[in-house]
């Protein structure tokens, strides 16, 4: 143990214990397979309620470059490919809009928990000052809009479009895509950007087709049903209505003050408690940011933010926020350690210390705020605070002092079914008059599933089959066997997590100067090498793996519910940081060599 360690060791036991405990109760042989797909009976749930469909002619031309994916993935490539002065270029998306994760969830109080001044794209490049520290989501919304109509994009994008094929003409150096629409066109490259939070899904609750109220999933809010808008107008058509919410993750924290202000009687059913860390949003002052936003200023606070992210040296913390606390808090451990005691395993042991600490606060909070004992017992999060999304929020928790407010815990076996007027849990059948599923997106199941194609490189090789023994790619961007084409993601890559969107303006970035040294040299393929991809994931292998999601973490998203994989050990970034995987990035496109990237 570091001789830096404050944590009473039975008391560390003790609290070590009971995150297990509450693991274990939690953990299910059936891990992604207990969710529906939303396909047949269940389709409806991922109906587009926003924009209608209009019909239009099938593609049948080629472009120089094709993107899937309309979200900040498509339109950071977009952007950075206009600045590089390539113009032919089409983006597909299969929502009505640009937006991506944002056109879909429109649900009340949604809003970004990375702070806006880093979590929004191209800021700077656009002249837009976020209205607030963490912005809502029609803000958002519209600044993908803003971005579209900023670099000309929406004379490039085709809605409502889904990819049904993706296959390289290896004779012609070039992939062919087919769609729902009938298209069938070519391209000399492709992005793929198809993101990992909008194919939505439902609990697999025995009766779920059976409830003969009103349901929807959050990211498919029904504002005719509810009343209200996205902008946070009141829910007032739930005035006389009872509502369940199923799921207690980051959406049901922001959607659940806007149900308790307005319906008659709201039913939270919980599984597993969010950790709620306090959130402190506030207006930007004009002023302020007039200061601040010099230029490059948006890549400065890009910058400073993954520095303060990672256990190095940091200056100054720039956005203040729930990411930058824990890891202020490790890094000022590990700096009280004598440079002899600096192994990996005093550091790991600090960073358990710190964030026992930061978790102990946060039940404390729990205390501070609710009324009622059983509930805020019920209520506080027993795991580390990387082992599932940390949430903030300063609504969500007063909530249920609310007399119509109820919250209903299933000790970590969710709810037992749902039937003709409700659903049930323990025995007890609670009626209501709605209930809303906020049940997360699929992010476990196969990636052919949830792009809804597999690509097919050289020699017919599907994407799936050259991943069947785990995902391998050099920089997370490029897959051997797959020429010209180019992956815009994080795994693999800085695998930054906090912020996200940072990996996305950042392979946007590479893919643009690639691409433009392609089309200036005449090269036709760009390929890694088999050899570069080998080593690249061998330099992966070799760091601590992850530290968020962990295997013993509570069943969730980021651990595969709880169901350790070979393939898990793949999901990584590069092992000496995220601030050190864009250094290494920005220089080995600025060398001009490409190293292990072959162009011919």
């Amino acid at each position: 143990m570091a001789s830096s360690a404050v944590i009473d060791p039975a008391k560390k036991d003790a609290i070590l214990a009971k995150y297990r405990e509450e693991r274990d109760k939690r953990l299910r042989e059936d891990g992604n397979e207990q969710y529906l797909e939303l396909k047949g009976q269940l389709a409806h749930y991922a109906e587009d309620p926003y924009v209608e469909r209009s019909e239009r002619e099938p593609l049948s031309d080629h472009v120089t470059y094709a993107f899937i994916g309309g979200g900040f993935s498509g339109l950071a490539s977009g952007a950075r490919l206009k600045e590089a002065g390539i113009e032919d270029i089409r983006i597909l998306e299969k929502g009505g809009d640009f937006g991506g994760t944002w056109y879909w969830n429109r649900y009340p109080g949604a809003q970004c928990d990375t702070a806006s001044m880093i979590y929004m794209p191209l800021l700077e490049e656009t002249g837009h000052m976020p209205s607030e520290k963490y912005v809502h989501a029609p803000e958002i919304l519209e600044h993908c809009q803003r971005i579209g109509k900023h670099y000309d994009l929406y004379d490039k994008a085709f809605f409502h479009t889904k990819v049904e094929s993706l296959k390289w003409e290896a004779g012609h150096s070039r992939w062919r895509i087919t769609t729902d629409r009938g298209d069938s066109f070519t391209a000399n490259f492709v992005g793929l950007g198809t993101g990992p939070l909008h194919i939505p899904k439902l609990p697999g609750i025995p009766g779920i087709e059976s409830f003969k109220g009103h349901s929807f999933h959050t990211s498919r809010w029904d504002y005719d049903y509810t009343g209200g808008d996205p902008d946070g107008a009141l829910l007032d058509k739930l005035a006389d209505k009872s509502v369940a919410i199923i799921g207690t993750g980051a959406t049901s924290v922001q959607v659940v003050p806007h149900l308790a202000r307005a319906a008659k009687e709201v039913f939270v059913v919980q599984r597993t408690p969010s950790s709620v860390d306090i959130r402190n949003n506030e207006p930007i002052d004009p002023d302020w940011f007039g200061e601040i936003a010099t230029e490059g200023w948006q890549k400065r606070w890009l910058d400073n933010f993954t520095a303060n992210q990672g256990i190095g040296h940091a200056d100054e913390d720039l956005v203040q926020d729930g990411w930058t606390d824990l890891t202020r808090r490790i890094r000022s451990k590990i700096n009280q350690l004598p440079p002899e005691e600096r192994s990996i395993e005093n550091m790991l042991a600090v960073w358990e210390d710190s964030d026992i600490q930061k978790m102990e606060e946060i039940r404390a909070r729990v205390d501070a705020l609710i009324a009622d004992e059983d509930t805020a017992a019920d209520l506080k999060a027993w795991y580390r605070q990387l082992c599932k999304r940390p949430c903030f929020h300063d609504e969500y928790l007063q909530s249920f002092n609310n007399p119509n407010t109820h919250l209903v815990d299933t000790d970590g076996k969710g709810a037992q079914a749902i039937t003709e007027k409700g659903f049930v849990v323990a025995g007890r059948e609670y009626e209501v008059d709605c209930i809303i599923y906020a049940s997360g997106f699929e992010v476990g199941t196969t990636l052919e599933r949830r792009m809804g194609f597999d690509p097919e490189g050289t020699g017919g090789l599907t994407l799936s089959e050259a991943w069947d023994e785990g995902m391998r790619t050099k920089h997370g961007i490029h897959v051997h066997g797959f020429p010209n084409l180019f992956l815009v993601q994080a795994t693999q890559g800085a695998n930054l997590i906090s912020n996200y969107p940072h990996n996305l303006v950042e392979c946007a970035r590479a893919i643009a100067i690639m691409i433009g040294h392609a089309l200036e040299t005449g090269a036709k393929e760009v390929e890694v090498t088999k050899e570069s991809q080998d080593a690249w994931v061998e330099l992966l292998l070799s760091g601590p793996g992850m530290l968020i999601g962990t295997p013993d973490c509570t069943p969730g998203y980021y651990n595969n519910e709880g169901q350790p994989t070979e393939f898990a050990k793949y999901y990584v970034g590069y092992p000496h940081g995220a601030q050190a995987y864009f250094a290494y990035i920005d220089g080995w496109l600025k060398s001009g060599e490409f190293e292990g990237v072959e162009f011919r």
